[in-house]
Parts: C-alpha cells; sequence; structure tokens
C-alpha cells in the first residue's frame, strides 16, 4: 500500500523523543519507521487478500496486538516489533489493519485522515466515561439546572470527545491560547477559555515548595482557573473534565472537579506519574477513566457513525505539510506551532 494522506500524532512526538520511552530500545530494533494512521491505496495486493482490491482508499489500523476483549496492547508503527510506519511511501501491510472507506462517502480522504485516529479515541472514551457518569447521578444531563459541564484540556481528542459531550446534552469548554483555536472552539457552540488568563498554571510540586515567587504565580493562576470553571458550572464545579495533558494541570483539575465528577484521559502528554489524594477523591466520589485507543470490532460502527451523523473535522484552508516537510511538521508540533488540532501530511499525492 501507499500512504496518501496523513495525521501527524502523539506517539510520534514520543517516538522521535525516546520518552516516555525509547520504543526502538523496547522493539529491540536500532531503527524503525513511524507513522499510525493515513489514508491510504492500495497498490497490490497479496494472492490470499480477500478484504480489499487494487486501488481501494482505505484506512490504516494501529492494533498490531490485542487482548481478548479487542483493546489495543502493541501498537502499529510504534511499540510493536517489526512494524512499519506510514512515513514509508510504500510498505506490506496485514490486510486486517486496512479498513475500505465508504465508495461514495460524503467526505474527503483528507478529512479522514486527519480526523480517525482522535475520533474514534475520543468515540471509546466518551462511552466510557458518560456510563461512569450515569452510573452516579442517573439524570439526562439535558434535564439539569444548569446543564452539567464537561471541560477539556489537550488537542484534537478532546474536541471530538466535547461534541460528542454536546450530543449528550451537555455544556462543553475548552481551553487554548491560540486566538483561531478560540475562535473555531466559539464556532462549534462551545465556550471557549482563554488559556491566556491563568498563564502561570503549570504545577511543579519540587519549585511550590522552594520557590514563593513561583509559588505565587501559580496560585495566582489556579484562582482565576477556578473561578472560570465555578462561574461556568453554576458554582458547581465541573462534571467531567477531560485531561490529556497530565502533571501540569493535574492539581488544578481535580479541584476544578465537581462531586460525582469524572476525571477522564486518552493521553500523558506532560507526565506519567502523578501523585492522588484518596480520601478527597472519595470523599467527592470522583471517578478516574483510563482508555486508550478503541476496540476492534468498534471500528466499523464508528466509521458508519461517523459517515451519518456528521460528526467530522472540518479542515478549512489548514496547511498540508509536503513529504519533505515533515521534519517541519514535527518541530512544528512539538513546539506547539501549529494552527490547528488536526495536523496533516501528504505522500504519494501529485
Amino acid at each position: 500500500m501507499e500512504p496518501l494522506f496523513g495525521s501527524w500524532e502523539a506517539n510520534m512526538g514520543h517516538a522521535l523523543e525516546r520518552t516516555p520511552v525509547d520504543v526502538c530500545r523496547q522493539r529491540g530494533e536500532d531503527r524503525m519507521v513511524i507513522g499510525n494512521f493515513a489514508a491510504v491505496r492500495v497498490v497490490r495486493p497479496g494472492r490470499a487478500v480477500t478484504r480489499v482490491r487494487e486501488g481501494d482508499l482505505c484506512l490504516t489500523q494501529a492494533f498490531a496486538r490485542t487482548d481478548e476483549h479487542g483493546y489495543v496492547k502493541l501498537v502499529h508503527a510504534y511499540d510493536a516489533p517489526g512494524t512499519i510506519g506510514v512515513l514509508a511511501r510504500q510498505t506490506k501491510i496485514g490486510e486486517h489493519l486496512l479498513l475500505p472507506l465508504p465508495e461514495n462517502s460524503r467526505y474527503t480522504p483528507q478529512q479522514w485522515a486527519a480526523s480517525y485516529g482522535r475520533y474514534w479515541t475520543a468515540w471509546d472514551n466518551w462511552r466510557v466515561t458518560y456510563a461512569c457518569w450515569m452510573s452516579q447521578v442517573r439524570r439526562n444531563p439535558a434535564e439539569l439546572d444548569p446543564r452539567p459541564l464537561v471541560f477539556g484540556w489537550g488537542g484534537g481528542v478532546a474536541v471530538a470527545e466535547l461534541e460528542l459531550a454536546q450530543r449528550d446534552g451537555f455544556v462543553a469548554a475548552m481551553a487554548s491560547s491560540s486566538p483561531k483555536r478560540l475562535a473555531e472552539i466559539e464556532a462549534k457552540g462551545m465556550i471557549p477559555v482563554d488559556r491566556r488568563t491563568f498563564p502561570d498554571l503549570d504545577h511543579d510540586e519540587g519549585k511550590f515548595a522552594s520557590d514563593p515567587e513561583y509559588r505565587r504565580r501559580y496560585q495566582q493562576s489556579e484562582r482565576v482557573f477556578l473561578r472560570t470553571i465555578q462561574e461556568l458550572s453554576g458554582r458547581r464545579g465541573a462534571a467531567v473534565i477531560i485531561d490529556n495533558i497530565g502533571r501540569p494541570v493535574y492539581r488544578a483539575t481535580l479541584r476544578a472537579l465537581g462531586r460525582q465528577g469524572v476525571l477522564t484521559t486518552v493521553g500523558w502528554k506532560h507526565g506519567m506519574r502523578l501523585e492522588t489524594a484518596r480520601a478527597n477523591e472519595c470523599i467527592k466520589r470522583h471517578i478516574h477513566v483510563h482508555t486508550h485507543a478503541c476496540r476492534f470490532s468498534d471500528i466499523e460502527e464508528i466509521l458508519e457513525f461517523q459517515e451519518e451523523s456528521g460528526w467530522m473535522v472540518e479542515l478549512g484552508d489548514q496547511r498540508v505539510y509536503q513529504f519533505d516537510e515533515i521534519p517541519e511538521l514535527a518541530r512544528d508540533y512539538a513546539s506547539g506551532n501549529l494552527d490547528s488540532y488536526f495536523p496533516l501530511f501528504q505522500i504519494n499525492v501529485q
């Protein structure tokens, strides 16, 4: 197969930075080709292949190894040994890891490539999160007054999940420091929260204990953030907080979460190890949800849901990086120098 349009994912940055693990060392290999998610064209099927045909447009799947329930254990082109990613101009891949696109899809291959890795992760995480919240509250969020708040930290996954939260009757809000992203958040009917109003919300326990000036600036930003959440939630705290950032915002996030609230995550951009005061979490009946990707058996259902419901990213005039610009894309992603939550690159496109 040959990749056409690919999505730059967080795990690609982790691989390049060799953090939180060195995946080459973990795989026992000197080098690897990264890249999990792309819209690709089938070039030449093997003799025994029946799922796809020459010329088919497909989405690659990252399910290199799954557990007995279909959840991913090892990720294709990341920690699964011997797997080759979509930054190769051509490569072989097992047919079970190709999902054919609908022949008459109303969406472009670019939209599918940009969205599905993040949207499908969001679909799975929201399904679990919503079930956890309902297990305690047992009320339709659309019927509550005020309607409960779901707040998001992160990028494209958080955006997609907040869209699902809106469909289920919640008020959705998301933080960003980019004027363009804040405008996009507002255009989706969400409440944009300007991250620049609490610029020092970056918690570091060591500095907090030893540096009085750092502690003063942090506490001021935390107060502004908590006041913002209280105003948006009718002084009840957030019902759900999607936190795909981690350590810098973890302390403030737990303080912003209301009773019977759910803290949910699918990622760990900054900091894999976090400390929690378990007594506080028990008393407030907080549920912590951790998920990763989705279930292999759900991918066709999610694709159909997107096609039928209109739950899809709008790309507008965003930049698509060329093959020889991918190192620049990697640097822009690492530095946060991207206007879009859904960074795209293209290969084998004339």
